[in-house]
C-alpha cells in the first residue's frame, strides 16, 4: 500500500525538539518525527537558539507537502516502528 497522510494533526515534542505527525498504510498508524533543526534549517533560524513551539509547528505547516514526500521515500526504504526525519533527509531537496 502507499503511505497517506489524511490526518492533519501535529504536534511539538519538547523533549525531543521535533514535531510528531503520523501516515498510515492502509490500517496501520507509521509514526513520524521530524528534528526542529530540521525545520529550522528551511527557513533561515539560526541553530544557535531553541526554535519555539509556535515557529516549529509553523515551518512544519509551510512544508507540510514536502515532508510528507520525503517521509514516503524513508518508509518505502525499510519498516520501523519510528522514523525521525532530520537534516540530511532533505539536503538537495528545495521546500
Amino acid at each position: 500500500m502507499t503511505l497517506e497522510f489524511p490526518n492533519q494533526s501535529r504536534s511539538f515534542d519538547e523533549m525531543r525538539g521535533a514535531i510528531r505527525f503520523s501516515g498510515y498504510d492502509g490500517m496501520m498508524q507509521v509514526p513520524f518525527l521530524i528534528e526542529a533543526a530540521a525545520l529550522t534549517k528551511s527557513n533561515g533560524l539560526t541553530a544557535a537558539r531553541t526554535p519555539s513551539e509556535a515557529v516549529c509547528l509553523a515551518a512544519f505547516d509551510e512544508a507540510r507537502a514536502s515532508i510528507e514526500d520525503v517521509a514516503r521515500i524513508i518508509y518505502s526504504r525499510n519498516r520501523r516502528p519510528l522514523y525521525v526525519l532530520t537534516s540530511a533527509d532533505f539536503s538537495g531537496r528545495s521546500r
